[in-house]
């Protein structure tokens, strides 16, 4: 028993030297974003994650409990990223804009990068009504449906770093638009109509378009909700000949400086 109290204190002690590591940890990455900032360093760094992640894989090779190692080790890092969000984002950041310029991507990458809360409007808003949108069309009619999308709008207002992805009809209520921007920042992604076709048309869940993949129709379709789209925007990313990192990072600039 007098050894099994030894070993326990011995826990006891490596417990405190990781409680206090990760409180120094914690403060040295609050302490590397207020450095970006006052520096103009950029803020996304990904590159630097993988460096980390092969550090980690090399050292812990050949060693007992490589996967608990791993887990937590996860866990801190994904923790770090939300702390940069917490300082970066005290809002939710909205996405919105027409099919094909980009909302689901960035906002898996912002994820992927600030360990951030999707939001997919249309697929919690399927789920929740046990159909597809279509058939939430067919059978309660489309003020029906907009009412969702303003509840939901309303139910995040009680979260922050959230990042909403918006179906390409939400900012064409001006109630909605209201209710996003109660808690978050309003981001239009836009791309030209030859790069949304480019994007779609291998895509047959877009009824809107299905048998009208062409230039001219998506145009049309774009204008007619230019206007509204950018009256809702906080700010504008034109997504064309971009990659994922270099709209991200716009976005993060953006909105640091707005």
């Amino acid at each position: 028993m007098e050894q099994l109290e030894l070993l326990r204190e011995d826990l006891a002690q490596c417990d405190e030297i990781l409680l206090n590591t990760l409180l120094m940890r914690n403060r040295i990455v609050e302490q590397i974003m207020a450095y970006k900032e006052a520096n103009n360093i950029p803020i996304l760094q990904p590159q630097r994650e993988a460096r980390i992640e092969k550090w980690l894989s090399d050292s812990i090779a050949g060693k007992k409990h490589q996967k608990e190692i791993k887990e937590v080790y996860d866990t801190i890092l994904r923790c770090s990223k939300q702390i940069q969000a917490r300082k970066i984002f005290d809002y939710n950041i909205v996405l919105i804009g027409f099919m094909g310029a980009g909302k689901t991507t960035i906002s898996s990458f912002l994820s992927t990068l600030f360990a951030m809360e999707i939001v997919e409007m249309d697929e919690i808003i399927a789920k929740r009504e046990g159909m597809s949108i279509s058939d939430i069309f067919e059978t309660y009619g489309e003020e029906y449906f907009r009412d969702a999308e303003t509840n939901l709008l309303i139910e995040m207002q009680s979260k922050k770093n959230v990042v909403i992805s918006c179906g390409g009809g939400v900012p064409l209520r001006e109630r909605n638009v209201a209710e996003m921007k109660k808690n978050g920042k309003v981001v239009l992604l836009t791309a030209k109509p030859e790069t949304i076709l480019e994007r779609v048309k291998d895509d047959h869940s877009r009824p809107l378009i299905e048998n009208n993949k062409n230039v001219e129709f998506i145009g049309e379709l774009m204008e007619k909700r230019r206007e509204k789209y950018t009256a809702a925007a906080d700010i504008v990313i034109v997504t064309d000949g971009k990659s994922t990192l270099e709209i991200c990072n716009e976005l993060v600039d953006q909105l640091l400086k707005d």
